[in-house]
């Protein structure tokens, strides 16, 4: 059995996860891991799946030929484990190339972000525009805590940051 990240995306509809869950177990795959979600009308998905070998061809061929659906997929490797992970909610004014800023903040502190859900909505007191965040980090270095919360908040006095995780 080898592991596969898979990215799937389709116009969304009733019964698209139950087709792709019936195509993996059809072809003996193990569902590992999974995001999925319906953003403007689209379904998008990640999954880790365990396939054998000999039918990870008779499974992709099989997601093709789910109506509309358009998949990538890589073999993958074990990489290596964090001393420590970390989640934080992050909300502040929306405005553009903020995920870059926040992106740059923590790729220069050498902390590699696991996991990113974003969603835009507005105030309902204000009618002003936020932009919210749920980041999951994975940390090689204890003082990278301390280094990246002092950054983050460099970016602006509207940034609220609540660690979610120890």
């Amino acid at each position: 059995m080898l592991r596969y990240l898979i990215t799937l995306q389709a116009s969304d509809r009733k019964g698209l996860v139950e087709q792709i869950a019936h195509a993996v177990s059809r072809h003996g795959g193990n569902w590992l891991d999974s995001e999925l979600r319906h953003i403007d009308g689209i379904f998008a998905a990640i999954l880790l799946l365990e396939v054998p070998s000999l039918r990870m061809d008779e499974l992709i061929e099989a997601l093709e030929c789910i109506d509309s659906l358009t998949l990538t997929y890589a073999k993958t490797s074990v990489a290596l484990k964090p001393i420590k992970r970390l989640s934080y909610n992050l909300v502040a004014y929306d405005r553009p190339g903020l995920v870059l800023d926040i992106s740059n903040k923590i790729n220069a502190l050498g902390i590699n972000i696991e996991q990113f859900s974003s969603q835009y909505e507005t105030a309902g007191h204000t009618g002003i525009a936020l932009f919210r965040a749920t980041i999951g980090l994975g940390l090689t270095d204890l003082a990278q805590e301390d280094q990246l919360v002092a950054s983050l908040y460099a970016l602006g006095d509207d940034l609220v940051l609540d660690r979610l995780s120890r």
